[in-house]
């Protein structure tokens, strides 16, 4: 005798929830119980918000970050300041900075960084849209790329890119975080605290 198991239909609703990054089988399966029998659940709104992200959302064909085909709210906005450009890894890096209410220029977003191992050269960036931007006019290009070895090669390169251009070239300071305590750091993170110190 053959063991029960859920119906063709559940079986594939499981399989495209196992798709998104961190959801494994039993989450998967969890999620799929809980759209199909919780009242609260509205799975036919849920796809329905799916269907008009996929459709309706695109990557700015200026910033990179999330758009539609009416306008991108970040490059549209005339109150940010030109002079500022910060350049990230993702799209999605642009949304931390947001938040903060620290940072009102213009982002650019790169696509991801640098990673031989992944096969992921200077060709694979946005970098030659990045250059025509920056132009040879007098603006600050932030980089705001990750602290790990890839992010490190990717800020390094682009650096070499813009020397001798009329841009003046900064990285974000990278150290503890608010409440952190010097014994949870390690070596990087405490240099890159002391490097990226001010007046005080």
């Amino acid at each position: 005798m053959g063991r029960a198991d859920f119906p063709e239909p559940v079986k594939a609703l499981v399989a495209e929830l196992k798709r998104l990054p961190g959801v494994g089988p039993r989450s998967a399966e969890r999620m799929a119980v809980w759209l199909l029998r919780n009242k609260k659940a509205d799975p036919v709104s849920l796809a329905a918000a799916l269907v008009k992200a996929e459709e309706e959302i695109i990557s700015c064909p200026v910033c990179g970050f999330f758009a539609t085909r009416d306008g991108c709210g970040i490059c549209d906005d005339p109150r940010r300041d030109d002079h500022l450009l910060c350049v990230v890894e993702q799209a999605t890096d642009v949304l931390p900075l947001e938040r903060s209410g620290a940072f009102n220029g213009r982002y650019h977003c790169l696509g991801g960084k640098l990673s031989p191992l992944d096969r992921v050269s200077p060709e694979d960036l946005e970098i030659p849209s990045l250059l025509k931007r920056i132009g040879d006019g007098e603006i600050e290009v932030i980089l705001a790329l990750g602290s790990d070895v890839e992010g490190e090669a990717t800020a390094n390169y682009l650096a070499d890119l813009l020397r001798g251009r009329n841009c003046r070239i900064t990285r974000i300071a990278q150290g503890l975080p608010a409440g952190g305590g010097l014994e949870h750091a390690d070596e990087l993170t405490l240099l890159r605290a002391l490097q990226g110190r001010r007046s005080f």
